[in-house]
C-alpha cells in the first residue's frame, strides 16, 4: 500500500527534530573550556564579581555545580570589593556546604576583600595573585545627613513614631550618644561574626586575626605572609590544583557557570536606570545596612 506523502513528510521532520535536540542537549552536557568537547571529569568555575548585593544567583550556581557528578571540584573566582553581610555570609555557607562534596579552590582577581575574602575562607585552598588586594576584615555602617541641604532648599521633617530608636540613623537629624552605642553595638557583634569565622575557617588564632583585623588590606604576597592565603597564582593556576586535588589526571576540562540571560529592553531600562539614578544610588547605598565591604 502506497504511504501518504505528507504523513511520511511530518514523521521525518518530527525524527529529524528529535535527533537535533538530542544533539543540542549531548553537547550541552559536554562542553567545556574553549567550546571543545571533553569526556573526562570537569572543574567548575564560578565568578564572584562586583559588590555583592544579592546572593542568589551565586548560590544557584554553586548547587548546579554541586549537583553535577561530572564535576569534581569548583574553582571561586573572586573579584569583588565585598558588600552586604548577609549575602556574603549566605554565599560563604553555600560554599562550606559544596565542600562536603568537591574541593573547593578560590582564586582571587584584582580584589577580593572583605565579604569577598570572608567567602574565600570557606575553601580548601586560597590563591591569590601577588598583587590582588585582599583583606580589609572588618564592618562598617554609613549614614546619611542632609540637614544642611534641606535647609538650603526649604524643606523640613516631621516625624511621628512608636519609639525613641524607630527612626534611629535618620538623614535628618544627628545621631544621639544613646544611638550610636547602639549602633556600635550592632556593628561590634556582625564584626566578631567576620574575626570568628576567618579564624576557625584558616585555623588561625583569634588573637592574630584580631591584630590584623581594622580594616587594613595587603597586597597577596603579603597575605600570604600572614597565612591568609595558601599560594600565589592566576585563576590556571587554582585550576590546576583543584584537577589535582581531586584526583584528576592531566589538565582539567573547565566549565564556567552561564550567568542568567537578559532581554534586550530589561538590558536597556536597567542601564538608563543607572544612568539616571547613578549619584543618587551611589550615595544611598551606603545607608543600607551593615556590610563587609572594602571602599
Amino acid at each position: 500500500m502506497r504511504k501518504h506523502p505528507v504523513i511520511l513528510g511530518i514523521c521525518i521532520l518530527l525524527f529529524i527534530g528529535v535527533v537535533f535536540f538530542t544533539l543540542i542537549y549531548l553537547l550541552s552536557l559536554l562542553k567545556g573550556d574553549g567550546g571543545l568537547l571533553h569526556l573526562q571529569a570537569k572543574v567548575g568555575v564560578v565568578r564572584v564579581e562586583g559588590v555583592i548585593a544579592d546572593s542568589r544567583e551565586i548560590i544557584e550556581q554553586i548547587d548546579e555545580l554541586s549537583d553535577d557528578d561530572g564535576i569534581r571540584a569548583v574553582v571561586l573566582r573572586i573579584d569583588s570589593p565585598g558588600g552586604g553581610v548577609a549575602a556574603s555570609q549566605e554565599i560563604h555557607r553555600a560554599v562550606r556546604k559544596l565542600q562536603t562534596k568537591k574541593k573547593v579552590i578560590v582564586s582571587m582577581g584584582s580584589v577580593a576583600a572583605s565579604g569577598g575574602y570572608l567567602i574565600a575562607t570557606a575553601a580548601d585552598r586560597i590563591v591569590a595573585n601577588p598583587g590582588t588586594i585582599t583583606g580589609s576584615i572588618s564592618a562598617v555602617m554609613h549614614f546619611a545627613d542632609v540637614q544642611e541641604l534641606m535647609k538650603k532648599v526649604g524643606v523640613r521633617s516631621s516625624v511621628v513614631k512608636s519609639g525613641k530608636f524607630k527612626d534611629i540613623g535618620s538623614p535628618v537629624r544627628d545621631m544621639t550618644p544613646e544611638e550610636k552605642q547602639l549602633i556600635q553595638g550592632l556593628v561590634d557583634d556582625i564584626y566578631d561574626q567576620f574575626v570568628r569565622t576567618v579564624s576557625e575557617d584558616r585555623k588561625i588564632p583569634l588573637e592574630k586575626i584580631l591584630s590584623l583585623a581594622d580594616g587594613r588590606i595587603f597586597s597577596g604576597r603579603q597575605a600570604l605572609h600572614l597565612k591568609l592565603v595558601d599560594e600565589l597564582g592566576g585563576l590556571q593556576d587554582a585550576v590546576l590544583l583543584a584537577g589535582r586535588l581531586a584526583g584528576i589526571e592531566g589538565k582539567p576540562a573547565v566549565v564556567y557557570t552561564a550567568k542568567k540571560k537578559i532581554t534586550f529592553w530589561r538590558y536597556l531600562i536597567e542601564n538608563t536606570t543607572s544612568v539616571i539614578s547613578g549619584e543618587i544610588r551611589k550615595n544611598m547605598l551606603e545607608s543600607q545596612g551593615a556590610q563587609y565591604l572594602f571602599q
